[in-house]
């Protein structure tokens, strides 16, 4: 019935364009658009809020009676309900099933993915640590997983505008038996393994609300309705969001996911733990010349081109010997204090260091993306379950900083997850009564490997956070990983999230970047158009801004407008207002957006939402 109620949603994404606080995009801002293509989905996505209605704006006991958008939803009912199809969710399903399998029982699985197909929204570096997936299909080998480029080499370096300065190697650094690999292929071939066992997967479909029972407990989700104008008014084509309701349900959003968001509002996850840190990724992959191509290779860098108080570093993974693809990446704290600071055109600037610049001519740039990151840590893991359900992988934040790597961690996070799962849903051998509670599962994790390395490196990020800056930081990680390896007994604090770093302009000192000069360096609308992005037309803005007034009155006036720099899409700039001559207003141009959820992290204001569109829009990632 799922999939019969899929096929009649098979109305691709075609480019389009969705207006936010004002309406009439300026033509400057649109990326450069792909032509319509039609396919069928089987299936659609995730995000919102439940504590607060973000999604839907409105009660819909308010509208009248025969209003299309009160009609009773379809619903649809399984054991398991996992929101997300990357590393964590789909490591998850896997391990449900392999354990259904072992101890002969039946089990409903249900994968709910956003993107059009699996992997699409899925960006990394990435290099592939294989310890979860060892554990999880330890024939992998056989089964062709897209494992294709050992590591071969690594190198660290501090850099300066002219210079590339060995550093010694952290041991937690250490590649030895991992792999580069395309992070987007990766989970695309993982899903394949899903379905064989069993699990129903579902991609293009967006889950916007969180279910819950008459006791406030979570019973799964709410997939968000179609067919709705950016006014919310239903055209001919609306279908009311399903309701899929499960016993258990994993949130499996990857990093800052929203309805992770509402989830730690109502149950207080954050209670004992200090914010989350976040990071922007952004990355590249160029075919460069073959003679210039070394398959293996992994180099990081810190330094140059932000200042010695912004925590920031590169990537370069040489990977795929047949088509000689490099992924070159900038990641930028997104706790940075100047206004002015622009992460996408930091990364524009980086790669003309004479180091990266040599590299990259005579090559051509295929891919473009960026997504926000867990930083936090130790000190940032909220508390994993509630009635009815868990966070998993990266929405609970286990990525690994000092080690760069965030997938096995995450892997892990889903299996745990499973195993408690299952056991709750089984163990008893009777039929549970009331919400099913996965203490286990946070039990299991502080018992596993995941806590180990995560405990171990707890301070290297808060370290760097000291009037030494970058040098403080270095020093004390160097001590922490070699020697020390978590054994000190003091845990340093995340003192405050991120958007509450940033200074005013007045305090700030503007920065000044070089042109892109089109073969080494890019306009932020080209790069977009390499993300393959489309939103369908004509649908509710998915970038919610809570009061109209703030933007202008406050983020233009004391901040000078940073979201027309931290955004890595160009979704949001200032344009005058030809209601109001003499004044500006926000433009939103949600086509651009690429979810990689910065808006609602570093808007200084916290004005910002960040929810889902309708499923199957977004980026179409290709060896990301």
């Amino acid at each position: 019935m799922f999939r019969t109620t899929v096929t009649q949603r098979t109305k691709t994404i075609s480019p389009r364009l969705l207006h936010g606080v004002h309406h009439h995009p300026t033509p400057s801002m649109l990326i450069r658009r792909r032509p319509p293509t039609y396919s069928v989905l089987t299936s659609r996505s995730l995000s919102s809020t439940a504590t607060r209605p973000i999604w839907l704006p409105f009660d819909r006991t308010s509208l009248p009676e025969d209003d299309p958008r009160r009609t009773e939803p379809f619903q649809d009912e399984t054991d398991v309900v996992i929101v997300g199809g990357g590393p964590a969710g789909l490591a998850a399903a896997i391990r449900l099933k392999q354990l259904a399998q072992t101890r002969d029982e039946e089990i409903r699985v249900m994968v709910i993915e956003k993107a059009g197909e699996v992997g699409a929204h899925t960006l990394s570096g990435a290099v592939l640590e294989p310890r979860a997936l060892n554990e999880l299909l330890p024939d992998w080998r056989d089964r062709g997983a897209p494992l294709n480029t050992p590591v071969t080499s690594d190198a660290m370096r501090l850099m300066t505008p002219t210079m590339a300065i060995p550093l010694p190697h952290p041991p937690q650094m250490n590649n030895k038996g991992n792999y580069i690999v395309s992070l987007s292929s990766f989970v695309k071939w993982l899903g394949e393994q899903a379905e064989e066992l069993g699990v129903e997967i579902y991609p293009g479909f967006a889950a916007s609300e969180v279910l819950y029972d008459d006791q406030g407990n979570v019973c799964g989700v709410n997939l968000n309705d179609v067919g709705l104008d950016k006014q919310f008014e239903p055209k001919d084509t609306y279908e009311r969001g399903m309701e899929v309701k499960a016993k258990v349900t994993l949130f499996a959003e990857g990093c800052h996911g929203s309805l992770t968001k509402s989830l730690v509002k109502k149950f207080d996850l954050r209670k004992d733990s200090g914010p989350q840190k976040y990071g922007i990724g952004l990355k590249e992959v160029w075919e460069v010349a073959p003679e210039k191509h070394k398959p293996g290779t992994v180099i990081h860098s810190v330094g140059w081109p932000v200042d010695m108080h912004t925590y920031g570093g590169s990537f370069i993974y040489h990977f795929e010997p047949e088509r000689h693809l490099v992924a070159v990446g900038y990641v930028v704290g997104l706790d940075y204090s100047n206004p002015y600071l622009n992460p996408y055109r930091t990364f524009q600037q980086f790669k003309h260091h004479p180091a990266v610049k040599s590299l990259l001519e005579g090559g051509k740039c295929v891919s473009y993306g960026a997504r926000a990151i867990n930083e936090g840590g130790y000190q940032a893991i909220p508390k994993l379950v509630f009635p009815g359900g868990a966070l998993i992988g990266c929405t609970a934040g286990f990525l690994n900083v000092p080690k760069i790597k965030g997938t096995h961690t995450a892997m892990k996070s889903g299996m745990l997850a499973a195993e408690s799962a299952f056991d709750k849903i089984f163990g008893s051998g009777e039929e549970n009564e009331g919400p099913i509670l996965l203490d286990t599962y946070e039990e299991s994790i502080k018992e596993s490997w995941v806590y180990k390395e995560l405990h171990e490196v707890r301070n290297c990020i808060p370290s760097f956070h000291t009037p030494l800056g970058l040098w403080g930081g270095m020093i004390y990680s160097g001590l922490e990983t070699m020697f020390l390896k978590g054994r000190e007994p003091w845990t340093f604090k995340h003192k405050k999230a991120d958007w509450e770093y940033m200074k005013t302009a007045a305090e700030s000192k503007p920065i000044e970047y070089p042109k892109p000069d089109g073969v080494i360096s890019f306009d932020l609308l080209t790069n977009v158009s390499r993300t393959g992005t489309n939103h369908a037309e004509n649908q509710p803005v998915h970038l919610r801004i809570r009061d109209k007034k703030v933007p202008v009155e406050k983020n233009l006036a004391i901040f000078d407008g940073p979201e027309n720099r931290f955004c890595p899409a160009g979704v949001y700039e200032y344009v005058d207002d030809e209601e109001k001559p003499g004044e500006k207003r926000l433009q939103i141009n949600s086509q651009n957006c690429i979810h990689c959820k910065t808006c609602d992290i570093k808007d200084p204001s916290q004005n910002i939402d960040w929810t889902v569109p309708e499923g199957g829009g977004g980026p179409q990632y290709v060896w990301t």
